[in-house]
């Protein structure tokens, strides 16, 4: 199982973070084949929101075939004006058993027009924005987070775990989910 979490400048750093720990987590715990990456476009050291330095394990030409993408929210407006990264975003979700976003992650899923007509959620400052750069998708309130077929999206930033935690439960088993939670002396939330 290939995790593959997508970072880049000014990522907001618990998007990455609080996923990259369910899974790194589980796979300690018992779900020992999983392999946790982060993926940037391009192999350099990056700079997530407030200054954390942080250096992706891949970039998008060298990473391993992918069983889930993982894209985190943060200032995302070049993402979204990337072709690259779209073009990139959208083979990966022709391969992934699972396509999910943290918080304005999923501006960058909606961009490469995999949330058309889905049920989605982002941070609640930046739904009214979703909407309307968006109008196909149905932008959904009071959840942590939300699924539609093989998409995931969260809420902010913290609601990454609890949908990362949702991700161990189907991919590996809700005990599995139930120990990381523990493990991490974390509450689950909206499940």
């Amino acid at each position: 199982m290939n995790i593959g979490i997508y970072v880049y400048e000014h990522a907001e750093v618990l998007d990455f973070a609080g996923p990259f720990e369910v899974f790194s987590t589980a796979k300690r715990l018992g779900a020992d084949s999983w392999q946790v990456g982060l993926i940037a476009e391009q192999d350099s050291p990056l700079l997530a929101r407030g200054g954390l330095r942080i250096v992706p394990d891949y970039h998008l030409a060298n990473h391993p075939t992918l069983d889930v993408l993982l894209v985190v929210g943060g200032v995302h407006h070049e993402q979204v004006t990337n072709p690259s990264v779209i073009d990139w975003v959208k083979q990966q979700d022709a391969i992934t058993q699972c396509t999910a976003s943290v918080c304005t992650g999923a501006f960058i899923l909606a961009e490469a027009g995999l949330l058309d007509g889905r049920k989605v959620i982002t941070h609640w400052e930046d739904m009214d924005d979703l909407s309307r750069a968006y109008p196909p998708l149905s932008v959904v309130s009071g959840k942590r987070w939300v699924r539609d077929g093989k998409y995931l999206t969260s809420a902010g930033i913290s609601a990454g775990i609890d949908m990362s935690l949702q991700l161990v439960a189907d991919l590996h088993s809700e005990d599995l989910a139930q120990r990381v939670a523990k493990q991490m002396d974390y509450s689950i939330n909206d499940r």
